[in-house]
């Protein structure tokens, strides 16, 4: 039996031509070949799978052939070319930075730099993954990459280009490859199956590239584990089944649920869905690109943007001519949310299903009243809306079948007789509505002399109840006797609730003066006993407050500045004046010292 060659390896491309997706990078290499234009270092870099080790080879074969074509592509027939194919040319090196990535390695490779080649005009240095080097192997790359020899060109590989330090990118001529397109993908895949001989719809083929995301390498590596799958024959049932895909019927099928608040409907979908084994991230990134897709063909100039299966475009328009775009907006919007708040969730199904219940009562959530029995929906205007008043009834008080017959009462405020006092304020006579009084008690008539009684014993008479008046106490002024009293009655009462002694202590022996009616000052003398009472500043100055009916009562903390202590001469004086001071008291000593022959420390 012979050996399996995956597809990625059997139908990598040999010449430019074949590189799929990447024109803009193939025609431009193809030039500077013919021009012989060529740089000494490149630098390849993009997606997996797209190419770029592939376009590395190609280019370190075709610089090396001796029979190049006029366009610029390797002959495959010379020496060189058959010696590259069979992987026995000395003219191509590669290495893998990402298993070689030491100072070390890097020194080796510029060992080998020097030799030049033994056939062939130029020697290619492929070094891939290069951003796994490290910062100091990329330091002993520098010089050799900046002025290699002339028949060295350095090719470096790489899927992180912002990993890459500057001083390696300023040295190279950079290609940035992009992802592979789906159209692209198909076309490739075809010409494979139909070199396998194998039957695949192109639905399938669609889907393959969809799944693989632009990597060309990825929807080879898919499309020989189907085809091992299905035994060669590829459809768009047994694809999606092998490759674990939600199928975009679900969506519709759950939208038209939501949109109809069947909200048991939707639930049971999510059911039939969960028993499939779709975790409910993969739901709701699903369904919200469905409904991006949906909002895309609302407008035919978007319709280039819709992702979506090659037949399924129309069923997409038909369907988002239905949907209102103020509902797949909102729809999306709590789908983005769900989504973002999934992996904090601790019952996961149980927020899918949250906010499954909130799309199927999200239309009812966008109609606003009704009036007339027709739905209106919320509007916007720019011009001002008046606002809008509730009248309220007026109470009437039930009588029973009772009419009175009594006048109804009247205030009467006493004009002020006083001329040098404030003038009183006129107010509009009221009328109050005397509330029925019973049969049989008879009210007196009011007299002259009610209209003596000032307002309040009029009110009182009135309600026929007590009213306590609270008098409001003026506030006292400071006076050291009473301060002083207040003082220490908190003083004793912070003693007694177990205060520090070293704070009643330091308020006991504070000064108090008085500055004016509401501020006085507390003298200590020392610093520390300022900071005692400033921990007690603030209960102090509310008891303070409290005993006076004053809320402008201050005081501040000031501290006395002592005189400092003399310092006696000796701690002044060095050596030689303290011997001296001791030969005017003992003239003795003088003359040991001279006998001693001793000298002075100074």
């Amino acid at each position: 039996m012979e050996n399996f060659i995956v597809s990625a390896r059997k139908y990598r491309p040999q010449n430019f031509n074949m590189v799929v997706g990447q024109k803009h990078i193939t025609t431009t290499l193809k030039n500077a070949i013919k021009n012989n234009q060529i740089a000494h270092s490149f630098l390849f870099c993009g997606p997996r799978g797209v190419g770029k080790t592939t376009c590395a080879r190609i280019m370190a074969k075709t610089i090396n052939c001796i029979q190049p074509t006029p366009e610029g592509e390797a002959c495959n027939t010379c020496p060189s070319c058959v010696s590259f194919d069979a992987g026995n040319s000395m003219n191509i090196h590669e290495l893998d930075a990402a298993s070689n990535n030491s100072v070390e390695d890097i020194r080796n490779l510029v060992e080998q730099v020097r030799f030049a080649p033994q056939a062939g005009k130029y020697k290619v240095y492929i070094v891939d993954e290069v951003h796994m080097l490290t910062a100091s192997a990329f330091n002993a790359f520098l010089k050799t990459l900046e002025e290699p020899p002339s028949y060295a060109i350095f090719i470096l590989a790489t899927t992180e280009k912002h990993k890459i330090l500057p001083t390696i990118l300023s040295r190279c001529q950079i290609f940035d490859f992009k992802r592979i397109t789906i159209h692209d993908t198909v076309e490739h895949l075809e010409e494979i199956i139909e070199k396998e001989n194998v039957s695949a719809e192109k639905t399938a083929l669609q889907l393959i590239a969809q799944k693989s995301e632009g990597c060309m390498r990825d929807a080879l590596s898919i499309l020989d584990k189907i085809v091992s799958f299905t035994n060669g024959i590829l459809t768009y049932q047994n694809t999606v089944e092998h490759l674990n895909i939600l199928d975009d019927d679900y969506y519709f099928k759950l939208l038209e649920a939501l949109y109809k608040q069947d909200m048991a409907g939707a639930m049971l979908l999510y059911e039939e869905i969960n028993q499939k084994g779709f975790e409910g991230d993969l739901v709701l990134n699903g369904f919200a690109t469905f409904i991006r897709n949906l909002l895309v063909c609302k407008d035919a100039r978007a319709a280039v943007l819709l992702d979506v299966l090659e037949g399924k475009q129309t069923l997409y328009a038909t369907t988002a001519e239905t949907i209102s775009a103020s509902y797949l907006i909102s729809a999306l919007n709590i789908l983005n949310e769900a989504e973002i708040q999934f992996r904090m969730a601790r019952n996961k199904r149980l927020h899918v299903e949250m906010c499954l219940i909130k799309l199927s009562f999200l239309q009812q959530a966008l109609q606003l009243t009704s009036e007339q029995g027709t739905i209106v929906k919320k509007k916007i205007t720019d011009n001002p809306i008046a606002i809008q008043q509730k009248k309220i009834p007026q109470y009437t008080v039930p009588n029973a079948g009772y009419t009175s017959t009594l006048p109804a009462a009247k205030l009467f405020i006493e004009k002020n007789t006083h001329p040098a006092t404030v003038a009183p304020i006129s107010l509009p006579k009221t009328k109050v509505e005397e509330p029925p009084a019973p049969p049989k008690k008879v009210v007196k008539p009011s007299t002259a002399n009610d209209s003596k009684k000032n307002l309040l014993e009029i009110l009182r008479a009135k309600v026929n109840e007590h009213v306590n008046v609270l008098e409001v106490k003026d506030a006292e002024d400071l006076n050291f006797e009473k301060l002083t009293n207040c003082w220490n009655e908190y003083c004793e009462r912070l003693q007694k609730d177990g205060g520090k002694p070293a704070t009643v202590g330091t308020l006991k022996m504070a000064k108090l003066n008085l500055i004016d009616e509401v501020s006085f000052s507390v003298t200590v003398q020392a610093l520390t006993q300022q900071k005692f009472i400033e921990q007690e500043k603030m209960q102090l100055t509310d008891f303070i407050q409290q005993a006076f009916n004053n809320r402008g009562i201050r005081f501040t903390i000031l501290v006395e500045h002592t005189l400092t202590d003399e310092i006696p001469d000796q701690l002044t004086m060095n050596s030689k004046q303290r011997f001296e001071k001791m030969v005017e008291k003992y003239p003795l000593i003088k003359d040991l010292k001279e006998r001693l022959r001793l000298d002075l420390d100074i």
